[in-house]
């Protein structure tokens, strides 16, 4: 898309807050969650532990050599052999905090079946196996509205090339 913002190499502070902590920086920053973010975030993996930095970056799943699209595990696993990592399972509300510029969605379906036109998805480890539980997060901007949406799909669920997501990048060499 065309005068769209990208993430490249941004630095992101994970944790540090507890879970009431966080729903409620959520709330002060007016993003918008649906009933699937709201059973993640429920998640143990949000009970507090120590800010860390991540670096993240963001790449399309054709950007990953996926030209026909892919599933979830082809896509981590193409973005492996790129050098790029997961992000931590606790990412999503974070990074939903601090990039404020993204584009809005030109499209208002919330729900279709497919990753969503505008959407960007954290690539992390799913919370659980059960694929009736929600996979992980996505981060979207409707109508003027700041989201942070959880998704459910299973292994077999093929992405488009140009759907995104967001990875994080390994640490430096020292």
């Amino acid at each position: 898309m065309p005068g769209r913002t990208r993430i490249a190499g941004r630095e992101v502070q994970i944790g540090g807050l507890s879970r009431p902590e966080l729903m409620r920086r959520l709330d002060s920053h007016s993003i918008l969650l649906n009933v699937h973010a709201e059973t993640l975030l429920q998640d143990v993996v949000f009970d507090e532990r120590d800010s860390h930095p991540v670096m993240v970056t963001e790449r399309t799943v054709a950007e990953l050599g996926l030209s026909h699209g892919a599933t979830l595990p082809q896509i981590f696993e193409a973005a492996q052999r790129q050098g790029l990592l997961l992000c931590p399972m606790d990412a999503g509300p974070y990074l939903r905090m601090v990039w404020t510029d993204q584009t809005a969605s030109r499209d208002s379906v919330m729900s279709s079946g497919r990753a969503p036109e505008g959407g960007l998805t954290v690539a992390a480890e799913a919370f659980r196996a059960d694929h009736e539980y929600p996979k992980g997060f996505y981060l979207r901007v409707v109508d003027g509205h700041s989201w942070l949406r959880g998704y459910r799909c299973d292994d077999q669920h093929l992405w488009s090339p140009a759907d995104r997501f967001i990875f994080q990048l390994p640490p430096p060499s020292v």
